[in-house]
């Protein structure tokens, strides 16, 4: 049993990190760092409460999760490599590629397991996508639409709505949305980018959208926060046909609820979610959407651990994707397309 902590019991420690280490049988939930005792004492009685200096300085620990403001995530990822820790660090990974540079170097220096918590590889959606490439249905995609509605008009004070570094939707939604793209097709040749500040009153981005360039293929990337009829989460379109799904990955909501990763039916997607595949002749079928199932991220560290191979998700593949944000940036910012 691999002793591990999580730092943080906001919406990713309690509907992500916590109930997914329980789920992991190589996993044991030992400690939660958070102000919040009496709601990690109601659902997980066996872990001890404490606060991220001791947990990072228990010698027991030897996994420590992350799941904090996003400005935290940098120093408290340094000081858990630099006390002997295995790192998994909710996205966005660090602020800037240069903090993600120095965590890969440091855990490298150190002989020690680093990751970004990017859970939606495992969306169930997301895997019927890959299949569905892979089949080479819809032959060579030229067009692929990957996004993410959100009807909140309403501006809060939570982190995602105030200025600073690591806030706005480019940072909260950008990095799955990425990853996705890049595990899918690969690093681009160039990026172009449309983000923008939309609702009364707000200080941080609410909307973007992302071009990635593949020579004759496109990959749109976009988010908004002004969109009460959700757009496709996937539109696929290749020289033989089409793929059209809509709606979420139901693992969140689940989770959320109160349910555990090992329930019977966790990941299973509602039939009326499941997409649409054109083909070229017009012939169209329903695709069932695979099962998500998030705990293969936690049992990929657990090997990683033990047998010293890879992570789920490497720092590499974090970093270029904050390279791509960084450029997305300044591609909005002067209004033209940048070379990746």
């Amino acid at each position: 049993m691999i002793r591990t902590g999580v730092i943080g019991y906001g919406l990713g420690g309690m509907a992500f990190h916590a109930p997914l280490i329980e789920a992991v049988p190589e996993l044991e939930l030992a400690a939660i760092a958070t102000s919040r005792a009496d709601a990690v004492r109601e659902r997980y009685p066996a872990a001890q409460v404490t606060d991220a200096a001791a947990l990072i300085a228990d010698p027991n620990i030897r996994l420590v999760a992350i799941s904090t403001p996003n400005d935290s995530h940098f120093p408290l990822a340094k000081a858990a490599l630099e006390a002997g820790k295995h790192v998994v660090i909710d996205k966005p990974f660090t602020n800037s590629v240069a903090e993600g540079e120095a965590l890969a170097a440091l855990a490298d220096a150190r002989g020690l397991i680093l990751a970004a918590f990017h859970n939606r590889r495992w969306d169930g959606d997301f895997l019927t996508v890959r299949k569905l490439i892979a089949s080479d249905r819809i032959g060579e995609v030229t067009l692929a639409e990957l996004r993410w509605d959100r009807y909140r008009p309403e501006v809060t004070t939570a982190w995602r709505d105030t200025p600073g570094v690591g806030a706005g939707m480019l940072a909260d939604l950008g990095p799955h949305l990425i990853d996705q793209a890049l595990v899918l097709f690969g690093a681009p040749e160039a990026v172009s980018a449309d983000i923008a500040v939309q609702r009364a009153g707000a200080r941080t981005d609410d909307y973007f959208e992302l071009t990635l360039h593949y020579g004759v293929r496109r990959v749109l990337l976009s988010a908004s926060r002004l969109i009460a009829s959700p757009r496709p989460r996937f539109a696929l379109h290749g020289r033989l046909g089409g793929f059209v799904k809509y709606g979420l990955d139901p693992q969140e909501p689940m989770m959320k609820a109160g349910g555990s990763a090992n329930d019977p039916g966790f990941g299973v997607e509602d039939p009326a979610n499941h997409g649409t595949l054109v083909l070229a002749d017009g012939t169209r079928e329903t695709v069932m959407s695979e099962r998500g199932d998030y705990r293969l991220f936690y049992s990929g560290m657990a090997q990683a651990i033990t047998e010293g191979g890879a992570p789920p998700v490497s720092a590499g593949d974090a970093i270029l994707g904050l390279r791509l944000m960084e450029l997305a940036r300044r591609s909005s910012d002067e209004g033209r397309r940048i070379a990746l």
